[in-house]
């Protein structure tokens, strides 16, 4: 698996204009089949975090992952309630959707955690990824990434046609407490 890189550059919209002013960090790149896949398309409600964490929840434990599965579930409910409160869900069959994916790297049983949403953009992106993992009062969403020792990055997500139609953000979780994702 190769590191993630910070760019200081936004990618651009397919109209060609620069996409809201944030940093980029390129997802890390997947060299082996994962351990397991999952993905779903979710409703982009009120229920959005509460059905993401169920999900994950099973995923997880029908796949045997040997991390904290309770983390892992509080992790992707954050994620998709950012999408659903921040992002742009994308038009579904249903109604407005964003897509939760989840999979585990067979060679170190890190967990990968992604929800797709149609805003091309993450505001604030370096001040939420750089939060300390430390303890305090008033916490936001996307902090128990750190909180729980994990890595947050983004990228924009593209269409067959190589076309700008939304982004994907993903939180990278240790297996162990004592492994750094």
């Amino acid at each position: 698996m190769n590191p993630s890189k910070q760019q200081t550059s936004t990618p651009a919209d397919p109209a060609g204009a620069p996409a809201d002013a944030g940093t980029v960090t390129l997802l890390p790149y997947k060299t082996d089949a994962p351990a397991f896949l999952k993905a779903c398309h979710l409703t982009a409600n009120s229920s959005a975090r509460a059905n993401a964490r169920i999900r994950v929840r099973t995923w997880l434990t029908m796949g045997r992952w040997a991390g904290n599965v309770d983390q892992a579930s509080r992790v992707a409910g954050e994620l998709v309630d950012n999408a659903v409160s921040h992002g742009m869900p994308f038009p579904g069959v249903d109604g407005l959707v964003v897509t939760l994916r989840v999979f585990a790297f067979a060679d170190t049983g890190d967990l990968a955690i992604e929800v797709d949403d149609a805003l091309a953009s993450f505001l604030k992106f370096a001040e939420v990824a750089n939060q300390s993992g430390e303890a305090r009062r008033n916490v936001t969403g996307l902090w128990w990434v750190a909180h729980y020792r994990g890595r947050l990055s983004w990228d924009v997500k593209r269409d067959v046609t190589h076309t700008v139609i939304g982004k994907t953000v993903q939180a990278l979780l240790p297996q162990t407490w004592g492994g750094a994702a």
